[in-house]
């Protein structure tokens, strides 16, 4: 009894250390990987890496991760434009099936899902804000977006009509789109400024625009968007998506 009561305490001894072992070698695993992420992306801040599943030293053997957490907030993406970056908000992303090099200077994932915000402020950018004539006497420009309600979009319209500012702004609800690597505004109906007549290509060249978003990390894409509370919802995904390398 005595033997087994000792072999009994040396497992528990042993099990213990393999789990603190595969604890300290999953955090400097996670360590490795965000700052190859951080340098191969030319992130401002670290990206938070979280490695899922246990044991961890058993996925290193057989040379592949199950699953891979990464956050990112503050992305600067490229919009492809002079106007250089869009700032995207708390950037997670799901990796799986993540092959890696012994050093962590590689890693490759053989799908990813995760999702990104967008403020209404920062999309507004794409907007035209410069005062534009869409009539004769009546020029127009788009002076804020808000959620709109069941995922739609409330662009806010200032108009000038004959030199003189409507006293209201005008709203219009409009649907939010992504097509390829670009978000896409069109509104649903067209506004009226008073009584005057306006052609619908010239009121959507003021109401209607997009923003192209370029250069997610690892080469993720964008997958769909809405409109929410503080500003549109993305969703991303990517096959061979890049961590580091």
């Amino acid at each position: 009894m005595r033997a087994l009561r000792i072999l009994l305490i040396l497992v528990v001894i042993l099990g213990g250390l393999f789990v603190i072992a595969d604890r300290v070698a999953v955090n400097f695993a996670e360590g490795e990987v965000a700052d190859k992420l951080k340098a191969s992306e030319n992130l401002a801040a670290t990206p938070d890496v979280s490695i899922k599943g246990f044991p961890f030293l058993t996925q290193v053997a057989g040379g592949e991760l199950d699953d891979v957490e990464v956050g990112i907030d503050g992305y600067e993406a490229d919009t492809g434009t002079r106007s250089g970056t869009i700032r995207i908000d708390d950037l997670r992303a799901d990796m799986k099936g993540v092959v890696f090099s012994g050093d962590y200077s590689s890693a490759t994932a053989a799908t990813a899902t995760g999702t990104a915000s967008i403020t209404y402020a920062e999309l507004l950018k794409a907007a035209k804000s410069e005062p534009t004539q869409v009539a004769p006497g009546v020029t127009a420009n788009i002076v804020g977006l808000s959620d709109g309600g069941n995922g739609k979009i409330k662009v806010e319209v200032d108009a000038t009509v004959l030199g003189t500012k409507l006293p209201k702004p005008v709203y219009v609800l409009s649907t939010v789109t992504v097509q390829g690597d670009t978000v896409k505004v069109h509104a649903d109906s067209l506004p009226s400024f008073g009584s005057a007549e306006l052609a619908e290509n010239r009121v959507r060249t003021i109401t209607d625009f997009e923003q192209k978003i370029e250069g997610l990390p690892g080469g993720i894409k964008l997958d769909s968007v809405q409109a929410a509370k503080s500003g549109v919802e993305i969703t991303v995904k990517g096959s061979g998506v890049r961590l580091a390398g």
